[in-house]
């Protein structure tokens, strides 16, 4: 891609047991006058810090962008003309190991993935200037010394080492002694881009709500739990003073409880180290890691350092826009959105990850599940753009996906379809929300083998039986313990793609992909219907809430069967004490099938109630993020923030505010309001700010009357569904009118924006 060459401090790699410095780079180059334009190309891999003439250019948090480097390679350009100066500049890089030099992802093989290797640089800076370009690259007169970073790493956490810093490293005039010239090194063989993702940042930072004293050291608690590292202050340290810094979710007894937080040797991960130089104050913030925590466990400090200023929580992730939002006069669903919220961005790094305290791995069925709340919620465009990128290059020549991106081949063919089906998901919800088929012109080919492909795994009866299932199921340690088959579940996700496949292929004008996929669908129907309902009492197969329900909400039930569907559903929630009883499937479907069959009140109540299983006891027992499982014992929960059960915001959206943007999936241009009107809330509104401006609902009770708010920008055509009696379009013009149905009189203004 460019003029410069692969360099690297040395093919040593480094290992928690062997460490190798994090390198510093030191390019030096005169200029004779300052040049019209000048643009530096960098790709550091693992990750890098990027500096002109001692300032630190970067920018953003854990750059760059990371890949499978036998795939993708990602570069960042800079616009440098402000920090260049006339006479002698410098260049200074510092790598990191990253995704390149996986560590601490032995779980899934990654130190064992064929790109894996020493950290690696390459640069090319071009100037421009009265007519004339030059250029200056990363060659063997680059010249390297190892940083005070010590060792550092993605899932264990960095090292740093102050008595080891040098001054003026990467500004112009420093002696080089002691600096050895950088090694050339194999050039990466996937294919290189500018990365379009959103960039990594710090967002905000806090100050810790409370600090004990414990044994040991001292407890930090932050409020909640977030995802980013923690910027020290210590004073008055002595020289060679350690500061270790322990980052957890729990404590127990007082005492942070870290066994849930690590897949390393030992629970050694989420720690930083500082060794000190001894001087009145210093200052430092990891740069190669992050964690997710509420608590960091302080040791190695006085009774005097133990400061409120000591630690501030530096929260990092996806510097994505807010797209649209949720409130309503229910303390525990307002608290519910802001988990939600909070959970998708703390695990948002780059690309949709499961945890951000112990896998940080891409899992496509959480971000599958998660994928439409997203889009309500947010502006993830590009990024959903960029990792569905590396998702296709995953995938092998049969069609199989892997259950993790990026990966250097573990998890191939593990989740099934619905952790597939974010292949689909992602662009499709581009389509349904922005009106975008660039995202499925991009993945068709994908799309269409990994169909051909699941479309052969299925069995003697024509159903689908390949996956993990109804994952995490309410109350069970074992993760398989569902009861839902997994041939309900795949079949009918598989059964989803391909109708989400069509709508796609239609608005692409892409119609060759009908036949195929037309028939697969057709085919998937009738096995399912033929196999898997019991037609003397409409019960789907396994007869829980997972299976009726999704059979409900991805059209396997026709509509006059319907009624006589939701009669099981409901009893058995009946027999689980109107309690949810599904895992990560079941709990994605259920609420909205509730409420679109006019049983929002029960899904209201089964989503607050403060007694176990629900949203609403997470929240009693002091949860601020999502948790990855429903578990009674506080011992038995695993991470506490996982975004995949966070579609229970798209439902409040849709459902109980009843904003139902492109309903039908075909067009942008349409909305429904379809509220719920909860007999347990006196008002909800959601808003959301769409390709044609923003549309808004905001409903509230004044005694028996119902006034119903809409905002709607012109053009988009738009109906008010009250129950299923009454439908009203909207015209183009403002209006108010005033409905009666069922003794409740419902007062409806529009306003056009």
């Amino acid at each position: 891609m460019k003029d410069g060459r692969y360099i690297c401090a040395g093919k040593k790699r480094g290992t928690w047991k062997e460490p190798v410095a994090a390198p510093w780079f030191r390019k030096e180059f005169t200029v004779e006058e300052i040049p019209e334009k000048a643009e530096l190309s960098v790709c550091g891999l693992g990750l890098y810090r990027l500096y002109i003439n001692g300032r630190d250019i970067t920018g953003k948090a854990l750059a760059p962008y990371m890949s499978n480097a036998d795939h993708l390679v990602y570069w960042d350009q800079y616009e440098v003309l402000p920090f260049l100066e006339a006479g002698e500049n410098v260049i200074g890089v510092l790598l990191g190991n990253g995704w390149q030099n996986a560590q601490g992802g032995a779980t899934w093989d990654a130190q064992k993935a064929s790109f894996q290797s020493e950290p690696k640089l390459c640069f090319e800076l071009c100037m421009e200037g009265r007519g004339q370009e030059w250029k200056v690259v990363s060659d063997d007169t680059v010249l390297t010394h190892p940083s005070p970073i010590w060792f550092d790493d993605l899932w264990y956490g960095e090292y740093y080492d102050a008595r080891k810093e040098c001054e003026g490293w990467c500004r112009p005039g420093m002696e080089n002694g002691g600096w050895k010239p950088a090694e050339y090194t194999e050039v990466p063989r996937g294919e290189a881009r500018i990365c379009r993702a959103v960039p990594i940042r710090n967002i905000s930072s806090g100050k810790p709500v409370a600090i004990s004293e414990c044994p040991g050291g001292y407890l930090y608690d932050f409020g909640e739990n977030n995802a980013g590292v923690c910027s020290l202050c210590i004073r008055n340290a002595l020289p060679g003073q350690e500061v270790m810094m322990v980052h957890g979710e729990y404590v127990w007894d007082g005492v942070l409880d870290n066994k849930k937080c690590s897949f390393l040797p030992d629970n050694l991960g989420q720690q930083d180290r500082y060794i000190c130089k001894g001087e009145r104050e210093e200052r430092w913030q990891p740069v190669f890691t992050y964690h997710g925590f509420q608590y960091v466990y302080v040791q190695g400090i006085t009774k005097e350092q133990a400061t409120e200023e000591l630690l501030t929580y530096q929260v990092i992730h996806a510097d994505m826009a807010t797209r649209g939002g949720f409130v309503c006069s229910d303390p525990v669903l307002n608290r519910l959105q802001e988990m939600t919220r909070r959970s998708t961005l703390s695990n948002y790094y780059f690309f949709p990850t499961d945890c951000p305290q112990r896998e940080k791995n891409g899992w496509t069925g959480d971000a599958a599940l998660s994928a439409e709340q997203m889009m309500l919620n947010f502006e993830p465009d590009e990024s959903h753009r960029e990792w569905l990128r590396n998702i296709c290059r995953a995938q092998d020549e049969s069609g199989m996906l892997p259950g993790i991106v990026p990966t250097g081949g573990w998890g191939m063919g593990l989740g099934g379809p619905a952790w597939d089906s974010a292949l689909v998901y992602l662009p499709f919800y581009l389509w349904k929300y922005r009106g975008d088929t660039g995202a499925f012109a991009e993945c068709r080919e994908s799309i269409m083998r990994y169909l051909h492909y699941v479309g052969g795994c299925r069995n003697e009866k024509g159903l689908v039986e390949i996956g993990l299932g109804d994952w995490m199921p309410v109350g069970q340690a074992d993760g398989r313990a569902f009861r839902s088959p997994v041939s309900v579940t795949d079949t009918a996700f598989v059964y989803d793609m391909c109708r989400k496949t069509l709508i796609m292929a239609e608005a692409a004008e892409r119609t060759e992909e009908y036949p195929y996929v037309a028939s697969l669908a057709e085919e998937l129907y009738r096995s399912a219907r033929e196999n898997l309902i019991d037609w003397d009492t409409f019960e789907v197969a396994g007869q829980c809430q997972t299976s009726q329900a999704a059979f409900l909400y991805f059209g396997l039930f026709r509509e006059e069967e319907e009624d006589r569907a939701m009669g099981p559903l409901i009893k058995y929630i009946a027999e689980a004490g109107e309690h949810m009883d599904v895992g990560i499937l079941g709990g994605r479907v259920l609420f909205h099938v509730l409420s679109v069959h006019g049983y929002g009140d029960m899904a209201w109540r089964m989503v607050v109630r403060k007694d176990f299983p629900s949203y609403g006891n997470w929240i009693a027992r002091g949860a601020t993020t999502l948790w990855e499982d429903f578990m009674e014992k506080e011992e038995d929960v695993d991470s506490r923030n996982h975004h995949m059960w966070g579609d229970i915001s798209s439902w409040m959206i849709q459902r109980v505010a009843g904003l139902q943007l492109n309903p039908s999936g075909k067009n942008c241009k349409e909305a429904l309001i379809r509220p719920d009107f909860t007999e347990g809330l006196e008002e909800a509104e959601a808003w959301h700010e769409s390709p044609m401006g923003t549309v808004a609902v905001h409903w509230r009770r004044e005694g028996r009357i119902i006034c119903v708010e809409v905002t709607l920008p012109g053009g988009m055509e738009a109906a008010v569904l009250l129950g299923k009696q009454e439908k009203i379009r909207i015209p183009e013009e403002n209006f108010e009118t005033v409905r009666k149905v069922r003794e409740i009189e419902y007062r409806i203004s529009v306003s056009r924006v």
